[in-house]
């Protein structure tokens, strides 16, 4: 039911879409700090070397709205993660998904022939899920891994996605045969180092680049046996747009390679916990990406 709901939601989210699409390219993202921090700082590259403005079309929803809203034309380009494009869009087997190249040219090569969208060549960091739980826990056990785990019961607190994705709790039991007490309780993202906090929950599927892991106050579990696929962040664009827009791959180029893990992380501290505007994080950002690349 739930399921059914999300879609029809998804669909009608969609139609309004199309009843406002202007002429300028549209940058998209889903509902969480990150994406829109990444949208932005997409947004005001192009502005800034494609002299041309840009709509902004951001907390479209989750993986499935934010792909089918590129896919129908909706918006030119968001950001997407290999490892779920691979589980939740290709719905492709996570057996051997392992390798990030590997991950990412599968990826790249299925979303191009089947869809017309293109991945551009990955942003530097690694958005994984992160299981995090409060320090003082992880001190108790015998490592700080996810294997070590075992050894007690967990009360699970996740996002709704990583629930009835095939490469979310599915994979996370099926890999470490963790015990719970009790079922996860299902939360918005934002709520769930408050749950941690307050000992509603003792463990949260978490992001690895969630700005509140810059805290010493909480730890992630390291998945030692690699349960989870790579999730490597990249912008996918629309194959028609790169075509129609000359200098849009050249301008979403520049930004390959120039964000690590710490970085996206106090990125994303200074939106959610230091309340700084999206837009100044965003600026603040590229013109310390081309104040170093200058320094060359």
């Amino acid at each position: 039911m739930k399921s059914s709901a999300a879609a029809v939601l998804a669909i009608a989210a969609l139609v309004c879409l199309s009843c406002g699409r202007s002429g300028a390219i549209v940058v998209g993202s889903k509902n969480f700090t990150e994406q829109e921090v990444l949208g932005e700082i997409a947004a005001q590259q192009i502005e800034a070397r494609l002299h041309t403005h840009v709509e902004r079309r951001f907390f479209l929803g989750g993986t499935l709205l934010a792909h089918l809203a590129l896919k129908d034309g909706q918006i030119d380009l968001y950001p997407e993660y290999t490892g779920t494009a691979l589980s939740s869009v290709l719905k492709e087997p996570l057996a051997s998904a392992s390798d990030s190249k590997a991950v990412y040219d599968k990826v790249a090569s299925l979303y191009k022939e089947r869809f017309h969208l293109i991945w551009m060549p990955p942003l530097g960091f690694d958005d994984t899920f992160a299981m995090a739980v409060r320090r003082e826990d992880a001190k108790q056990l015998s490592a700080q891994t996810l294997s070590a785990a075992v050894a007690r019961s967990w009360r699970l607190g996740v996002g709704y996605e990583f629930l009835t994705r095939p490469d979310g709790l599915r994979r996370l039991n099926s890999t470490y045969r963790l015990r719970w007490n009790g079922l996860p309780k299902t939360m918005d993202l934002g709520l769930l180092y408050r749950a941690l906090n307050q000992h509603q929950i003792d463990m949260a599927a978490a992001n690895s680049t969630d700005g509140l892991l810059t805290s010493n106050v909480y730890a992630v579990l390291k998945d030692d046996r690699r349960a989870f696929p790579p999730y490597q962040a990249c912008f996918v664009v629309r194959e028609d747009i790169l075509r129609r827009a000359p200098g849009l791959r050249a301008a979403l180029d520049e930004l390959s390679g120039s964000l690590d893990e710490a970085t996206m992380r106090q990125l994303n501290r200074r939106v959610d916990i230091d309340h700084v505007p999206v837009v100044r994080v965003a600026a603040d950002f590229l013109a310390q990406m081309r104040r170093g690349r200058e320094k060359k």
